[in-house]
């Protein structure tokens, strides 16, 4: 059972967070042992240099290593500067307070950095999807694991368009994993949809995750955290399944805001750690539930000039579509990366493909600097985002208009929602 403290009705004190980390990190034997932090990149909030600054209190002294490794999924690999930053450290600090602990970035393109530990089979796949899939899919993950004695993973939870609820083993499979892994669970999510996974707790993705995770053959504890703002409502030790389960239970009292009534027009504004459109598209993600049928949300980030630095070429080439134009012409776009065309209809949203024709339930909008004949290209709408004052959308939620300051992380539902939608 993991050890925590976490509340629906108030953050925790320093002090709390404090006491509960070093008194479960103190239960831990670590003396000459090799440990690697897992961490997530700055596109999740958490105060995630509080954490490493207790951890490197309770274990730096003791550990023979204790290093990072920051599980990027496939995102962009972050700087020496950025890692520093997301520990809480400026360079000078790094070289001269935590001496011997190295950074390092996930690399899930090279072949070199990976090592297959096992593989799901068809079988496997199929009574994990109820069915929906039958295929052998090869989990491969990062080598350098192998060469620490305990990994812990540090970060927080979230209700998430994929899995349901990520964190825990997630910064595992994706965090750190190879492609087909990660292909394979995003598609499956895409193929649920949604609005169906998002905020469910208990998922055939987090099944394929925990299955995958349970492959690798090092100690593994974690610290997940329940954020709320910039600060921690709750800290969870144990197990990679057990820390998360609690922290799930408190983030699904958290994170998921109900509304009474779906919204013709919603503004979703994406919060500056979101760089490109592969992460701002979680402005979508978190909201689509409560637009109406027909309605319109805006990506509202005129921070943002890409798409996607890493698959950028990829969507460019498919464009953004509902699921069913994706199944429906399954041989014309099957070769493409899954976990790209999953990406695709989780910005895009529900909608039907009939006769040729696609429909989708609501219009994205893009409201950044990526210009309208690039928009028009990849099945988006555009708009100037100089020509929108978000103050012009706040405070109309019964006129049917909503502004969201900062959206991605909080989750969006209708009560008595039907169960497209989430319900």
């Amino acid at each position: 059972m993991a050890t925590g403290i976490g509340y629906q009705g108030r953050l925790l004190t320093d002090d709390e967070v404090r006491t509960t980390v070093l008194g479960a990190l103190g239960g831990v034997d670590v003396a000459g042992k090799r440990v690697l932090l897992i961490i997530p990149d700055h596109t999740r909030t958490a105060p995630i240099g509080q954490l490493f600054g207790l951890i490197h209190e309770a274990w730096g002294a003791q550990a023979q290593k204790l290093d990072c490794l920051v599980a990027l999924g496939t995102h962009p690999p972050l700087s020496e500067e950025m890692i520093c930053a997301r520990v809480g450290l400026t360079p000078e600090q790094y070289r001269c307070d935590v001496p011997g602990v190295r950074f390092f970035n996930h690399l899930w393109k090279d072949p070199d950095a990976l090592v297959q530990i096992g593989e799901l089979t068809k079988a496997e796949i199929g009574e994990i999807t109820n069915g929906l899939f039958e295929l052998e899919v090869p989990i491969t993950v990062n080598r350098m694991i192998f060469d620490y004695d305990l990994l812990l993973i540090v970060g927080p939870v979230f209700p998430h368009e994929v899995v349901g609820f990520s964190g825990g083993n997630k910064y595992l499979f994706p965090g750190i994993a190879g492609q087909h892994i990660i292909d394979f669970f995003h598609w499956l999510g895409a193929v649920i949809t949604n609005p169906v996974i998002n905020g469910s707790k208990w998922t055939p993705v987090r099944r394929v995750v925990d299955r995958a995770a349970a492959m690798v053959q090092v100690p593994k504890l974690a610290l997940s955290l329940v954020v709320k703002g910039e600060s921690l409502a709750g800290v969870y030790f144990g197990t990679p399944e057990e820390s998360w389960s609690q922290a799930a239970d408190l983030s699904e009292k958290l994170h998921i805001v109900y509304k009474d009534h779906p919204f013709h027009t919603v503004l979703s504004q994406a919060p500056p750690m979101y760089d490109e459109i592969w992460t701002a598209g979680k402005c979508m993600y978190k909201l689509e539930p409560v637009v109406a049928d027909g309605g319109t949300l805006i990506i509202y980030a005129p921070h943002l000039k890409e798409i996607s630095c890493t698959h950028g070429a990829v969507i460019e080439a498919v464009g953004y579509h509902t699921r069913d134009y994706f199944l429906k012409q399954w041989d014309r776009f099957k070769q493409y990366p899954w976990g790209v065309l999953a990406h695709s209809t989780h910005v895009k949203g529900i909608g039907a493909y009939k006769n040729g024709i696609e429909k989708p339930r609501v219009n994205v909008v893009l409201a950044t600097q990526i210009p309208k004949d690039v928009c028009d290209r990849i099945n988006l709408g555009y708009m100037d985002p100089a020509t929108i004052n978000p103050q012009d959308y706040a405070d109309r939620e019964e006129e049917g208009v909503l502004y969201v300051p900062k959206a991605g992380e909080i989750l969006y539902r209708l009560k008595n929602a039907p169960p497209e939608l989430g319900g």
